[in-house]
């Protein structure tokens, strides 16, 4: 609904006027549990007792509420008229009082779309699962409220649930001898991190206890909950012990004590995003929990989601932002301090490699998308704060904060964080109260810092030039830097450069580094001077600054031979990350990243490197190559992806990496013949165990060539009676190759309503294969005949998955382009969220056709 939106201008409005005071919400799920549809939606008792304070008695404002009907509402005593003051996302209340008491008694609806109180019935047994998600402003759909980060309140939850339920708040509770369960009293937080969560969960405790300083013990109840079904697979152990030794990170280095007493972490079903940092109840999407062999990748992702979260216990919870302009000064420092935290206190010490290769990918990306704004933005509503949960705010914000550590110095930094801490405990924020403690304690004016990194938008690209004098020795070694026009600012850069040799074993090792300021287009790096020919120079060598990294020619060239005798491996992420960059940018043909994937993956120790090396081979293929080049190229990949399967050691998680390597990119008949092989038993790879994720992975081509029908996949599905079964089972159908599956997957996503959005994006995956560009060539014309349409009548959630993911970027043709520029010409009013995803799409897709030229020119 339009309706539900909300401005910054009236948040503001009503953060001047208002002040919440306290809230008490009731809520009763027993509706959760029954069989069989219900008139309508399937709805629950929500009653909310909403305490607060005016500025100007006599005044109006309203209430946030999104619920199929109200049954009353009473505002200091005075009963309203819900068919007057409620509109399904308003309630309209005036003269007010210096201080107020509203209560307010709905019906509000389960959701499916993972948005408010979000209902799950798992297939495997009937049982019925809920959970609350809200970011940013779904709290709205539970219980009334005053739905905006500044306006923080404590909260009283009590829930009423079926007899073999548990129930969760942010809060410590239990149930009473009445049956309802009442929860503690929060701290005062913001609407959307409040959070219940409410099933038969499989539930497992423990206990962080600290010594404090000043004698005695921080003691803090630990509980870690999932699906039972997913009981057997569920690594508590692991869970808790990164979860305490995030905690011992954060304690040392704060010095501010947990402050939302008891840390329970569950891992729910269809969740919508990765992760959320309800204080005292920290949800996960369930995919964290791993049912079958998964790679160190694996663990040390979920690991820093783990302590990203945690960080967010003080970054976002006890010091909030005011408004969503400001979302980096949580988003931003979460993703900072959970790779910080995860390289220095757990045993993911290669935490960084991970992030230079893969995380500030997401970053580049978005940055040079039309769309890139500042990491302090423009924010002026709810559907801006939306799409803003994107690679700026996360990975770039953190990126810039590494560069911000190297610029102050840790300590400054850490003592700033503490400051901050204490300063603003229990408050909201903007970017000026950052600025003033890293001032305080760095010494350094930080209004021009922030006015580079923080305040402007764009990448900009730094690039060695370097002389040689006759005897072959650096004369002289520059660092040039550029932006793109749009966005021209030259930012200051704290970089090591580093020269690189081959030895005489092989080997490609770094001989001279030199640390030093860039700033303006040209800095000469004097320390090098003298320093013997270099086969590689590396201008961004430890990843300490944001910038796409360019290689001078003879780099280029040491590279496509060498890359795998790069001994250090954050010099080779870097490498790779700059190589794809020269890809997507048309520097480097589509098909030499191919080759060098291919020559070079084989010998890549870091596994996660593995994986993203693998994702944007295939991207490169898919995406990149010239359309006369796409078949060989996938035969090169996949014979490639088959030898370092069968050359692996048996058992190692290269094998298991290479295998699903192998899946996805099989596409002849004798690789479709293996993966059959493989999945029925009659051949097998030494030492790779085909558990139920890899017979799903070996199915999926199989279904998408043609080679499995439905009767197979139902098989599949019969075997693994499970939710992610499910999932699995509806992309492998929508991935047949027919034009009645695909009419039938389109219309479950388009025309109807009816899935959750955990099934529409296994839909949405299913259809879109690569291979498959001409049966679903039609659906173009109808993307942009339909997007309008479904943007209006979907949650933003569900918006967001069919806007995204349907977008016609597999017909990569100048006709496509040109129906995207003529939807956006005619469609200029439309809201500025949707015009952002077309948009974004749109220049995708220019990119990659670019990248095609360029490739064909090869």
């Amino acid at each position: 609904m339009p309706g539900e939106n909300l401005s910054r201008d009236e948040a503001r409005q009503r953060g001047d006027l208002l002040s919440a005071t306290g809230y008490e919400v009731a809520l009763d799920l027993r509706s959760a549990v029954g069989e069989g549809p219900v008139a309508g939606p399937r709805t629950f008792r929500s009653v909310t007792t909403l305490h607060f304070t005016c500025a100007r008695p006599g005044a109006a404002t309203f209430v946030d509420l999104i619920a199929p009907s109200v049954t009353s509402v009473t505002l200091n005593g005075r009963a309203l008229d819900p068919a007057t003051v409620f509109d399904g996302v308003r309630i309209a209340i005036d003269d007010l009082q210096a201080e107020n008491t509203l209560v307010v008694d709905a019906q509000c609806a389960y959701s499916r779309t993972g948005e408010g109180m979000h209902r799950f019935v798992d297939p495997e047994d009937g049982e019925v699962y809920l959970y609350t998600q809200y970011e940013p402003a779904d709290a709205r759909r539970v219980y009334a409220n005053f739905e905006q980060p500044d306006l923080k309140a404590p909260y009283r939850f009590e829930v009423t649930a079926p007899d073999d339920w548990q129930v969760w708040n942010n809060g410590a509770g239990d149930r009473g001898a009445d049956g309802v369960w009442r929860f503690a009293q929060t701290k005062p937080i913001s609407t959307y991190i409040t959070a219940v969560v409410a099933g038969p969960y499989h539930y497992v405790s423990d206990t962080y206890r600290r010594a404090l300083p000043g004698g005695g013990e921080l003691e803090i109840p630990l509980g870690a909950l999932c699906r039972k079904g997913l009981a057997k697979h569920f690594d508590a152990d692991d869970i808790f012990l990164v979860t305490k030794q995030g905690l011992d990170f954060f304690h040392d280095n704060f010095d501010f004590p947990y402050p939302f007493g008891k840390y329970d972490q569950a891992f729910v079903p269809e969740y919508n995003l990765g992760a959320m940092e309800n204080p005292g109840l920290v949800t996960f999407r369930e995919e964290y929990i791993y049912r079958g062999k998964v790679t160190q990748a694996s663990y040390e992702r979920r690991a820093n989601v783990i302590l990203h979260e945690m960080a967010h216990m003080w970054f976002g919870d006890l010091v909030t932002m005011r408004w969503w302009d400001d979302l980096w000064l949580k988003e931003s420092f979460a993703d900072f301090m959970g790779a910080f935290s995860m390289v220095e206190a757990t045993r993911f010490t290669n935490g960084w490699i991970t992030f230079a290769n893969n995380r500030k990918a997401w970053a580049y990306r978005a940055d040079q998308l039309p769309s890139t704004h500042p990491i302090t933005a423009d924010i002026r509503d709810l559907e801006d704060a939306k799409l803003n949960f994107d690679g700026i705010t996360y990975a770039k914000g953190a990126s810039v904060l590494k560069q911000l550590v190297a610029y102050v110095g840790r300590d400054a930094f850490l003592e700033g964080a503490r400051r901050y801490f204490k300063r603003h405990a229990y408050g909201n924020t903007e970017l000026g109260d950052l600025l003033a403690v890293l001032e305080e304690t760095s010494g350094r004016d930080m209004a021009g810092w922030a006015r580079s990194w923080l305040q402007t938008a764009g990448v900009n690209s730094l690039t060695p030039q370097v002389a040689y004098d006759a005897e072959g020795r650096v004369q002289e070694l520059a660092v040039v830097q550029d932006a793109p026009k749009e966005h021209p600012e030259l930012r200051p850069h704290r970089v090591v450069v580093a020269l690189y040799r081959l030895s005489p074993e092989g080997e490609l090792a770094a001989y001279a580094t030199a640390g030093t300021d860039v700033s303006g287009p040209r800095t000469v790096v004097a320390e090098l001077a003298g320093a013997e020919r270099p086969d590689l120079i590396l201008v961004n060598d430890e990843d300490l600054t944001y910038c796409k990294t360019r290689l001078d020619d003879a780099s280029l060239d040491t590279l496509r031979t060498r890359l795998g005798a790069l001994t250090d491996p954050m010099a080779r992420a870097l490498c790779w990350s700059a190589l794809w960059n020269m890809t997507r940018d048309a520097l480097l043909p589509a098909r030499d990243f191919v080759a060098l994937v291919l020559a070079h993956a084989g010998r890549e120790s870091d596994i996660g490197v593995l994986q993203m090396l693998h994702t944007w081979a295939n991207s490169a293929l898919v995406h990149y190559a010239a359309p006369a080049w796409r078949a060989e190229g996938g035969r090169l990949l996949a014979e490639g992806a088959l030898r370092e399967l069968r050359d692996a050691e048996p058992g190692s998680q290269h094998q298991l990496t290479w295998a699903r390597f192998f899946a996805q990119v099989a596409a002849s008949d004798s690789d479709l013949t293996l993966c059959q092989a493989l999945l029925d038993g009659s051949e097998q790879v030494p030492g790779l165990d085909v558990d139920q994720e890899l017979r799903w992975a070996f199915l999926s081509p199989l279904a998408s060539h043609g080679r499995a029908g439905a009767p197979a996949i139902a098989a599949e599905r019969a075997r693994d009676d499970t939710a992610s079964g499910e999932r699995h089972a509806v992309r492998c159908l929508a991935s047949r190759p027919s034009p009645e599956v695909k009419a039938a997957a389109w219309s479950d996503v388009v025309e109807h309503d009816a899935l959750s959005n955990a099934l529409v994006e296994a839909t949405i995956a299913g259809f879109a294969q690569s291979g498959q560009r001409e049966l679903i060539a039609p659906y173009a014309e109808k993307y942009f005949a339909a997007v309008e349409r479904v943007w209006a009548d979907r949650s933003i959630q569900i918006g967001m998955l069919v806007v995204r993911g349907l977008f016609p970027d597999l017909q990569d043709d100048p006709a496509t382009l040109d129906a995207a520029r003529t939807w956006l010409a005619g469609h200029k009013d439309a809201a500025p969220a949707l015009r952002r995803l077309v948009t974004e799409a749109e220049d995708d897709l220019a990119r990659a056709l670019r990248a095609q030229e360029r490739d064909a020119a090869a």
